[in-house]
């Protein structure tokens, strides 16, 4: 009985070492399905993930559906309100600043699963991973931004190891220039995919997402920026192994934003966020449904008030919730009702917002052509970690 067992059990771990494929996750940040969905678009590398891969129809994001939130949701399967990331920056009576740092979350990674089977893990520019336990790491930290580009200078104070930028530099060297950009972000994942061969590689693209805010989303700029970035991905596929998986993701959808609707101009009675108004009782509630009965009102729908406590525990308890229209976000003033936006296209929205889905494409090694419905971008860990063959909890 006892030698049965035992050769069981070699069975299993046998079976688990067939089924552990490393993982490379490429995150295009700003990456709205609705762009996968234009056939005008020259990106042919994404075109043969898609075609060849697992395309999920789209993932529905979390509250707030903003970069950093989001990237940390990806890789613990947990909310903001639970891991501990509740926005880009922390709030003011904490100082406002990033969220730089691995000791502000509350709950593990899949860097953590995977030191934890004894695998090697890399990430490049992943929001909160200084001072993480990566054995690569080039974290996002910078003391200066120009676009998407992070200043080359900090990312190499915070690396890990302390040479890793030198070395990718020796072999690609316009790795050193002043700013980090995609294509500096793309010859340091070429560099980690061929010299290390990390089992789990998180990589961040940030450049469409800087495009998108300053001219807006699905225009020709944002379009080029993403053509561009199809031809940094096939540069990484060239030397990436072909026992990797490689899981084509974003953080969040976009929206054009050409009007700022404040609905504290007619009642002060709200929470307000760039994507949901909040009416805290249900007089607040009747005047926001009013207005938007109104040909403008600068109000798409009201949000099913079941969702609030779902995707944003963290949010305070209201009578009833509003997103603002098409082209159009929420904001604070208190004195007039429309007003001019900063940005041409933002996120932040609330993530239920009809066709306002991020993205899932898997493709490589095991990966069977196949569409999906569409998930919650709280499920995606559990699916890297079934293809990194960890154990998750």
């Amino acid at each position: 009985m006892k030698r049965l067992l035992l050769l069981g059990l070699v069975a299993l771990a046998a079976g688990a070492q067939t089924t552990r494929r490393p993982l490379l996750v490429i995150s295009v940040d700003g990456l709205d399905q609705r762009y996968l969905k234009d056939a005008s678009l020259k990106m042919p590398t994404i075109r043969r993930l898609m075609r060849e891969g697992e395309v999920t129809e789209g993932v529905i994001g979390v509250a707030p559906t903003v970069t950093w939130p989001s990237h940390t949701s990806m890789i613990t399967g947990a909310r903001p309100a639970d891991h501990g990331i509740l926005g880009n920056r922390r709030p003011r009576n904490e100082g406002g600043d990033y969220y730089w740092t691995v000791d502000l979350l509350k709950v593990k990674t899949l860097w953590h699963a995977t030191r934890a089977a004894g695998l090697k893990s890399a990430a490049i520019t992943w929001p909160v991973t200084v001072d993480a336990a990566i054995d690569y790491n080039l974290p996002e930290a910078f003391r200066r931004r120009n676009g998407g580009s992070m200043d080359y200078d900090r990312i190499a104070e915070t690396a890990t190891p302390k040479d890793l930028p030198e070395k990718i530099r020796a072999k690609y060297p316009a790795f050193g220039a002043q700013w980090v950009d995609d294509r500096a972000r793309a010859l340091a994942a070429q560099y980690m995919v061929e010299t290390y061969k990390p089992d789990l590689l998180l990589l961040h693209f940030v450049d469409l997402d800087s495009e998108a805010h300053d001219r807006g989303p699905f225009t020709r700029e944002a379009n080029a920026i993403l053509e561009y970035t199809d031809e940094l991905i096939a540069g990484i596929l060239r030397v990436t192994p072909k026992n990797y998986v490689v899981a084509l993701t974003s953080d969040h959808g976009f929206e054009h934003t050409k009007r700022v609707a404040n609905p504290l101009v007619l009642t002060k009675d709200l929470f307000v966020t760039s994507g949901l108004a909040l009416a805290r009782t249900q007089a607040a509630a009747e005047v926001l449904r009013k207005k938007m009965a109104e040909p403008d009102s600068g109000i798409l729908r009201e949000v099913p008030i079941a969702e609030v406590p779902k995707y944003a525990p963290h949010y305070p308890a209201g009578a009833a919730a509003f997103e603002p229209a098409a082209d159009c976000q929420f904001g604070n003033d208190a004195a007039k009702y429309w007003t001019e936006p900063h940005e041409r296209g933002n996120h932040g929205f609330w993530p239920t917002r009809p066709n306002y889905r991020s993205v899932l494409v898997l493709w490589g090694n095991g990966i069977k052509p196949s569409r999906k419905p569409e998930m919650q971008m709280t499920d995606m860990a559990k699916r890297f970690a079934e293809i990194l063959g960890i154990a998750w909890p």
